[in-house]
């Protein structure tokens, strides 16, 4: 177990559900990701994310970044940038490719800043 790693649990509790809903993430009205298949992570008390499977993402319009952080409760993270419209939108996107056990069903999914694009659920 990872010394830097801490265990959610009543201070900081954290919970994924199936999002029934069909989530749309766009830039400027282009279409980044779509799916029925989002998870939503709830964390403490920090707004609900919506977790995209990455094979739901457009790959032309992901670009990795050097960037990564780590956070206690899920791991480490890593970044994309977003291309779209001739501009980019850079670190837009987190995912934690290998995040902690009590987190591992956002493994291969994509988190998007709400603040860099539109997330919609229809």
């Amino acid at each position: 177990m990872n010394v830097r790693m801490r265990i959610p649990g009543p201070d900081h509790p954290i919970a994924i559900s199936a999002n029934p809903k069909r989530v749309r993430v766009s830039v400027g009205g282009e279409l980044i990701a779509e799916t029925s298949r989002a998870l939503t992570l709830k964390e403490s008390s920090y707004p609900p994310v919506q977790y995209i499977p990455r094979e739901d993402a457009n790959p032309a319009r992901l670009k990795r970044t050097a960037h990564s952080t780590y956070c206690p409760y899920k791991g480490d993270a890593s970044y994309f940038s977003i291309v779209s419209g001739g501009k980019t939108l850079e670190n837009a996107i987190w995912t934690y490719e290998t995040p902690y056990d009590s987190v591992k069903d956002i493994a291969g999914h994509l988190a998007f800043y709400p603040d860099k694009v539109t997330i919609e659920e229809i």
